[in-house]
C-alpha cells in the first residue's frame, strides 16, 4: 500500500481552480534530534486546515522543485501533507511508529505551527489507509487540540509488511474530537472491509462510497475503490462539507 492515500490525499488540494495561494514546504520540530516536514497548501484565511496523512510508509521525501510546488489547493480548506520525519526517511513509517509517542509529538508541532499561521482556522486529521493508524492514535492522543478526525478506507486488520497493526479493536470512544468515518462499500482490500466501518456508523458519522471506475491498479492501491477511483472528487467534497459544519451525503454514488 505504498502509493495508497496519495490519490485522495491530493484530490483535496485539486478542488478550487488555479489562482493566487501559497504552496510551500514546512520543517517544523517536536523532539530532539528530529524534523517533521509537510507541505502546506492554501488561501489568505481558510475555514479549516485538513492535516492529510497518507498510506503505506508515508514516506512522500518532500522536496521543492526549481524553488516552488505547484500544486492546486482549496479556498475554504487549507491542505498540510504530513510526511515522514527526518529520522524515518530511509524506509518511512511502519505501525509501530505511527501508533507511538514520537509521532505524536511530531504532529503535536505540525499543529501547533498551523495554528498559529491560522489562528481562526479549525485543524482536522484525515488518515487514508494506513495513514488511519496515525490520525486515531495522533487525534487521540491530541485530544481538544484538533477539531476532527476522519478515517477514510480504515485498515482494520493488519498484515505483516509495515508491522500488522490494525483498528479493529481501537478504542474510538477515546477520540474526543468530533470522528467521520469513509469507507467504499466495494473496498477489496483485506486490511480494509467496509463491515467494520458499516458497524462504527451506528456511532459516528458514515459516508459510504459506492461506484467509481473499474479498478486498474491491485485491491489496496489508489486505483481501485480502496482510492474511490472514479468517485475522488465527489468523495473529496462530501468529506469537505463535514469539516466546514455543512450538510454532507451519508452516500456517494
Amino acid at each position: 500500500m505504498s502509493r495508497t492515500g496519495q490519490l485522495l490525499v491530493f484530490s483535496l488540494a485539486l478542488l478550487a481552480p488555479l489562482g493566487a495561494g501559497a504552496e510551500e514546504i514546512v520543517t517544523v520540530s517536536g523532539r530532539p534530534g528530529a524534523t517533521q516536514s509537510y507541505l502546506l497548501l492554501h488561501y489568505p484565511s481558510p475555514q479549516a486546515v485538513a492535516v492529510l496523512f497518507p498510506g503505506g510508509e508515508g514516506l512522500l521525501r518532500l522536496h521543492a522543485e526549481g524553488g516552488a510546488v505547484k500544486f492546486l489547493r482549496d479556498k475554504q480548506v487549507a491542505v498540510a501533507v504530513v510526511d515522514s520525519p527526518s529520522d524515518q526517511q530511509s524506509a518511512g513509517m511502519d505501525d509501530g511508529f505511527r501508533t507511538g509517542r514520537a509521532h505524536v509529538a511530531d504532529v503535536a508541532a505540525v499543529v501547533k505551527d498551523l495554528k498559529e499561521r491560522f489562528p481562526g482556522a479549525r485543524v482536522f486529521l484525515v488518515g487514508t489507509s494506513r495513514g488511519t493508524l496515525s490520525a486515531a492514535y495522533v487525534g487521540r492522543a491530541l485530544s481538544n487540540a484538533v477539531d476532527g478526525v476522519v478515517l477514510t478506507s480504515t485498515v482494520f486488520y493488519g498484515g505483516r509488511r509495515l508491522g500488522g497493526t490494525g483498528l479493529a479493536g481501537f478504542d474510538f470512544a477515546a477520540i474526543k474530537a468530533p470522528l467521520l468515518i469513509v469507507h467504499h462499500r466495494h473496498d477489496a482490500c483485506r486490511a480494509c472491509p467496509y463491515g467494520p466501518a458499516e458497524n462504527l456508523g451506528k456511532s459516528y458519522p458514515l459516508i459510504t462510497v459506492m461506484g467509481g471506475k473499474p479498478a486498474e491498479s491491485e485491491e489496496c492501491e489508489p486505483l481501485s475503490a480502496h482510492g474511490y477511483y472514479g468517485k475522488e472528487a465527489e468523495t473529496v467534497a462530501a468529506i469537505k462539507n463535514w469539516i466546514l459544519g455543512r450538510p454532507f451525503p451519508k452516500a456517494v454514488e
